[in-house]
């Protein structure tokens, strides 16, 4: 049940992210819903589901933007596989810490997918990749931890995401 809850919720986040958010860019900038449900999971569930839910979550960009397959499945895979080293050693209670973890998550995904995009010869300046794209993207995206995370944290504690660790 946890595991199509949370194919929904990131099919969901994608939809929304590629369509709704298009009005709400700030300077060509949006957030990375799929980023944030792939963090939250991964800071309170652990490196080895960081990682899947990364890479199902990247998968889904991937498949839905085109290009280059895989791209996005490995860097948001590599994202959450390191936010959830974080999971036994920091307090899950507050917001704060995952806001920065939000923010750590979306620039290293972004960061890495610049990587990626220089490995087949794409090449964008690193000074515009950097302060035009994933610096604004990990912020914006940040910004939006204290509307979501409460709620998925009740939810993985007791609602419909709780199960027992594996």
């Amino acid at each position: 049940m946890r595991f199509y809850l949370l194919v929904f919720l990131l099919a969901a986040a994608l939809f929304v992210q590629a369509t709704l958010l298009n009005l709400l860019s700030v300077w060509g900038v949006k957030p990375d819903l799929v980023i944030i449900i792939v963090t939250f999971n991964a800071f309170l569930r652990g490196s080895r589901e960081g990682a899947l839910v990364g890479f199902l979550g990247g998968l889904f960009k991937d498949l839905a933007v085109g290009g280059y397959i895989g791209m996005n499945a490995l860097s948001a895979m590599a994202a959450g596989y390191l936010i959830g080293l974080t999971e036994s050693k920091l307090y899950k209670d507050s917001v704060l810490i995952v806001f920065f973890l939000v923010w750590l998550s979306s620039f290293t995904s972004q960061f890495l997918n610049y990587i990626l995009l220089t490995t087949v010869d794409v090449y964008i300046s690193p000074g515009v990749a950097l302060f035009n794209v994933i610096i604004p993207t990990a912020t914006y995206t940040a910004l939006l931890t204290p509307l979501f995370y409460r709620r998925f944290y009740r939810s993985n504690q007791r609602g419909l995401l709780y199960t027992e660790k594996i």
